[in-house]
């Protein structure tokens, strides 16, 4: 089986040492480590943003550098710092999330005016956000729903694979509970999360240890030592 995401032996000098993983189709991963254990670099290496000192990053078969653009659409990332346009409102940062599968033009009307209201409504719908905020600027926005913002956007893009980062930093617990619910319908994912309690509601976890892939096991399997040996290692 060829999986939606492949590391071979892929390194980042002083961030990440080699390691391999492959994602297979429809599973979910939960990614844990302490703070500067190497998951948000692993997540740049997975998606492209970084560019490894060593290995090869393949993506359903092909080597990541190779993919078109309108492939790499079917990796959708999301980011801790949630990088959105602050002077663009809410319908013009979720109609980002599919720039990658429409033209310049396409772009550029986005950019003044409103394109797509529906397939909006419906995503924001999905993520709890009020219809009226349409076009409210971003930068008006509480964190919460930046973060519902972001996950929308996500959401719009309409990836295979999806890649996030401390999606629930920050969240009450209801919040956490609506944005990891909607991260675990996706068809596949690697979430990184703060939150090894959460660990449960994945198919896999693996950890990592000063950029180190220490741990790589079912989450049916794990047990509370395990995670202790996760986060007091040094």
């Amino acid at each position: 089986m060829i999986g939606v995401l492949e590391l071979e032996e892929v390194a980042f000098t002083g961030r990440l040492r080699p390691l391999s993983l492959r994602i297979n189709p429809g599973e979910h991963i939960c990614l844990l480590g302490r703070s500067g254990a190497g998951k948000s670099t692993l997540l740049q290496l997975a998606n492209g943003s970084l560019k490894p000192d060593h290995g090869q990053v393949r993506w359903d078969g092909t080597a990541l550098p190779q993919l078109s653009r309108r492939r790499r659409c079917d990796i959708g990332t999301l980011w801790q710092d949630l990088l959105l346009v602050e002077e663009l409102n809410v319908v013009q940062n979720i109609n980002a999330g599919a720039l990658g599968r429409h033209s310049l033009f396409w772009a550029l009307r986005n950019l003044v005016g409103t394109l797509n209201e529906g397939a909006c409504h419906e995503v924001m719908l999905q993520v709890g956000l009020e219809s009226d905020l349409l076009f409210t600027s971003v930068a008006a926005l509480s964190g919460g729903q930046r973060q519902r913002v972001a996950l929308a956007r996500l959401l719009r893009q309409e990836p295979s694979l999806v890649l996030a980062d401390e999606p629930l930093s920050a969240l009450d617990p209801a919040l956490s509970e609506l944005v990891l619910d909607r991260l675990l319908i996706q068809s596949s994912c690697l979430v990184s999360l703060h939150r090894p309690d959460l660990a449960c509601r994945f198919d896999r976890v693996i950890g990592l240890v000063d950029g180190e892939l220490v741990l790589d096991e079912p989450a049916t399997g794990l047990n509370p030592d395990d995670l202790t040996w996760l986060y007091t290692t040094i």
